[in-house]
């Protein structure tokens, strides 16, 4: 009978290492470490390199949730050095305490560093003041008992006008009326709730013009809404024109009552006080960052808070165009500014018509280098306006966005988003996720961090979205003013 044997092989590595007694053998191997570098630099790392999913211009936000990979978003990078977007703008939706100002805050910050001067029209926690003063901007005050804005006070923009000549001199004047024209209407919309009539409008046109006529820049003096209602008050023949008062001075006084019954009420003893109605307290500078803070208006004057953002936005797009103006004459330097809007929902709430008057403010023309930053809590907060058409145009905010960022968000917002940014079935499910509540730690006694806390989503177009998360770095979290708590 014959002995086979067994033929003896040496035991071989596997991929988790030698297999065996003492063989060292692993369960669990640990990914290669990544780094990220151009082309020229990694070239010789062949065939372990691979491309980025995500274009390395703009702002380092965070890393992405799939990849790892850092991601850089801004919307003027993307639309100035790669050509991403149609426009420098973006639009930011999420529920309250994910992040939604921290991540602007990121972005303003590191836009900064690039040369470009953020601009917070309306801070009302505040989120934006520490960071602003920190990169050595300006903090204008506004509020009852702390500083006044008043809403006809051109600014920048008389001052560069003085400085212009012929056709750029004329459209910026014509802008310049126009914006005061809109904040005069807009104020009254929020006391009525509703906008003034036609004619309302013109006899403020014309009465505006008046003013100007009577407080030229030699005068020195820049006229309040006080003066506004005096030149309705002394009935001048222009103004009696457009009120079509058929040459009755009682037909017209009873034609400019309701009028000017509202703009008394703007003057210091109705429910928006004298904050727009006085002097302006600290002029706004354009070779810097500046924030309005307006978080001395509590919560409960909602009317008051809507008037003071709309205000800030007001002044400040129209000093942002007064600079555009200047540069393009070729008197000042070119200046590029990331125009920041929060709350957007707390204007568009406050009263039939405001929707028109936001739209006519964020007007700019698309020059290169000048970003503009929406920010709101939902869709549902542009469809819960009363107007049909104040929806639709609401809705424009969002569909004329060169990008759109998402936080999390309820189930029921998801179809309403749909209809104007394209999300596949499992973007869906991660916005609906990250809008999950927090849970309770009961290790350490207290409310858990929010699942979607930090985490966004990137969309542009029809394209795939790019899922995120943002770190604050320790220099940060010296700044970040508010009580959003943050994985390290």
């Amino acid at each position: 009978m014959a002995r086979m044997t067994k033929q003896f092989r040496p035991p071989r590595p596997t991929p988790r290492g030698w297999p065996g007694v003492g063989g060292g053998m692993v369960g669990y191997v640990d990914p290669a470490p990544e780094w990220r570098g151009t082309s020229v630099q990694v070239c010789g790392l062949w065939p372990f390199g691979a491309g980025a999913g995500t274009p390395m211009v703009g702002v380092p936000l965070g890393r992405d949730l799939d990849s790892g990979a850092t991601v850089c978003c801004d919307p003027v990078s993307w639309f100035m050095r790669t050509s991403l977007l149609a426009n420098p703008s973006m639009f930011v939706l999420g529920r309250p305490g994910l992040g939604k100002s921290t991540l602007v805050r990121r972005m303003a910050l590191g836009l900064s560093g690039y040369g470009v001067h953020p601009m917070i029209f309306g801070d009302l926690k505040p989120d934006y003041a520490d960071l602003i003063r920190a990169i050595g901007g300006q903090v204008i005050s506004l509020g009852r008992g702390r500083g006044n804005l008043n809403v006809l006070d051109p600014g920048e923009s008389a001052r560069a006008a003085a400085r212009l000549t012929g056709e750029a001199r004329e459209r910026l004047l014509a802008d310049i009326h126009g914006r005061r024209l809109n904040m005069v209407s807009a104020l009254v919309t929020i006391l009525r709730s509703g906008p003034p009539t036609d004619r309302e409008e013109t006899i403020l046109s014309t009465a505006l013009n008046i003013l100007d006529d009577r407080h030229d820049s030699s005068s020195g003096r820049v006229p309040v809404l006080g003066d506004l209602v005096q030149v309705i008050k002394d009935a001048p023949e222009a103004v009696r024109a457009v009120a079509l008062d058929r040459g009755d001075l009682s037909r017209y006084r009873d034609i400019t009552e309701n009028l000017e019954a509202s703009l008394t009420a703007l003057l210091g003893d109705g429910r928006l006080g004298g904050t727009f109605a006085r002097p302006t307290t600290e002029a706004m500078k354009l070779d810097r960052p500046v924030c309005f803070d307006v978080s001395g208006i509590d919560d409960s004057e909602a009317l008051l808070q809507a008037a003071a953002l709309l205000s800030c936005w007001s002044y400040g797009f129209g000093a942002v165009s007064a600079a555009h103006a200047l540069a393009d004459a070729g008197l000042e330097p070119q200046r590029n500014y990331f125009l920041v809007m929060d709350e957007l929902w707390r204007v568009l709430q406050a009263g039939r018509g405001l929707v028109d008057r936001v739209n006519a403010l964020t007007r700019l023309d698309r020059q290169r280098g000048v970003g503009l930053a929406m920010i709101t809590h939902s869709i549902d907060d542009l469809l819960a306006l009363p107007m049909e058409e104040d929806r639709t145009k609401a809705k424009g905010f969002v569909e004329r966005a060169g990008m759109v960022v998402c936080g999390g968000l309820p189930p029921a917002e998801i179809p309403q988003l749909s209809q104007i940014v394209e999300l596949n079935e499992a973007e869906r499910r991660l916005l609906v996720d990250w809008s999950t509540p927090p849970a309770w730690d009961s290790s350490h006694g207290r409310r858990a961090d929010a699942p979607g806390l930090g985490n966004f989503l990137i969309k542009v177009g029809n394209r795939p979205g790019i899922p995120l998360h943002v770190d604050l770095t320790a220099a940060e979290l010296e700044v970040n003013d508010t009580n959003k708590r943050w994985n390290k």
